[in-house]
């Protein structure tokens, strides 16, 4: 008996879907080590092209904490309720903006950025925006880890008042 041990080649047929059957999540789950390795491409990236690097993933939200506090708590006179001190209420709020306008741009920018892979190979095109979203998680945490320590400081458990 002989085998053969070549294998035929695979073809895959692409057909326009309509609808939330164009988001099919089987393969995004195949593809899920790409996400990973796109993803960790652009931290990597991120970090090693600016001089501060991780720095500025704490920079960022303070300088835009300052300036609320400045206008809202200082001119302004806009305290945050339930005894909430007014940077710990806002530095709370600029965090998960950050994240939301970051994504955003990022998950534009990406197409941009990648249409050269995109045009060469066939993968999930959701998996290039869901990368560069995932890759803004980091500077999310971090923020996160600093609003932690805040809180420490300023002896404030995590509340709804914080959050809010």
């Amino acid at each position: 008996m002989t085998s053969s041990t070549s294998d035929p080649q695979q073809t895959i047929i692409l057909r326009p879907s309509r609808g939330w059957s164009a988001l099919n999540l089987r393969d995004l789950w195949a593809y899920r080590e790409l996400i990973y390795f796109l993803t960790w491409r652009d931290i990597i990236v991120r970090y090693k092209q600016t001089v501060l690097g991780a720095a500025w993933a704490v920079i960022n939200p303070l300088i835009n904490m300052v300036v609320l506090q400045v206008v809202f708590g200082n001119f302004a006179g806009m305290e945050a309720e339930g005894g909430v001190p007014g940077p710990l209420f806002r530095f709370a709020s600029v965090l998960p903006w950050g994240l939301f306008a970051g994504a955003l741009n990022a998950a534009g920018r990406s197409m941009l950025s990648n249409r050269s892979i995109l045009t060469k190979v066939y993968f999930p095109r959701l998996v290039i925006p869901i990368a560069s979203v995932f890759s803004g998680l980091v500077d999310f945490f971090i923020g996160l880890l600093v609003l932690i320590g805040m809180m420490f400081f300023w002896h404030q458990p995590l509340s709804w008042n914080i959050l809010a």
